[in-house]
């Protein structure tokens, strides 16, 4: 499987993997997704470089954003001085689930980011999905605190805000990156 950058084109399959992803979640009777996300707030970060897609030949098997730009209200000032990048909207096509291929991911992600100069891969979790923030920790993420205050970035109260975080460094997960280099991060030594 190749990791690419997604491309402007990508948003339909995006905001479908998105609308799979809401459906299964109901099924498990999370509300998690629920609420559409803005089709002009992802192509602008498609087209800031930070969404990245999994390609199994001309299939779309995953997605996931990686910036180190962080959510605004989650993390505190001091931890926001500290070399880090985020992983947003993770997501695997349900064809492709079992394979642990969201693990496979954010071992790509913690090592891009510690190519680009991070100490932690950080996230946000919805706070109420106790299934994957245990899906998070068994993939050697470390719970920091969960934040309740706050508005949601496609509006309404804030949904996410379980906050977890793990070292960034190099892994061998398997994929054939496609990506250009990451930019050095502005705090890294």
């Amino acid at each position: 499987m190749i990791i690419t950058p997604a491309e402007p084109h990508d948003v339909t399959k995006l905001l479908a993997f998105r609308e799979e992803a809401a459906a299964w979640l109901r099924g498990l009777g999370s509300d998690q997704w629920s609420r559409p996300y803005p089709a002009d707030k992802l192509l602008a970060t498609i087209e800031a470089g930070t969404v990245f897609m999994l390609r199994d030949g001309h299939t779309t098997a995953g997605t996931i954003t990686l910036t180190p730009d962080a959510e605004e209200g989650l993390w505190t000032d001091a931890e926001l001085t500290e070399p880090s990048m985020f992983v947003n909207k993770l997501t695997i096509a349900r064809e492709y689930a079992g394979q642990d291929l969201g693990g496979r991911l954010l071992d790509w992600a913690g090592a891009r980011a510690h190519r680009a100069g991070a100490r932690w891969l950080r996230l946000d979790a919805w706070k109420a999905n106790e299934a994957l923030q245990r899906y998070y920790l068994t993939h050697g993420f470390k719970h920091v605190r969960t934040v309740r205050e706050g508005t949601a970035v496609n509006g309404g109260p804030r949904v996410s805000g379980w906050l977890a975080q793990r070292a960034a460094r190099s892994a061998d997960h398997g994929f054939t990156d496609r990506t250009p280099a990451p930019e050095r991060l502005r705090f890294a030594a």
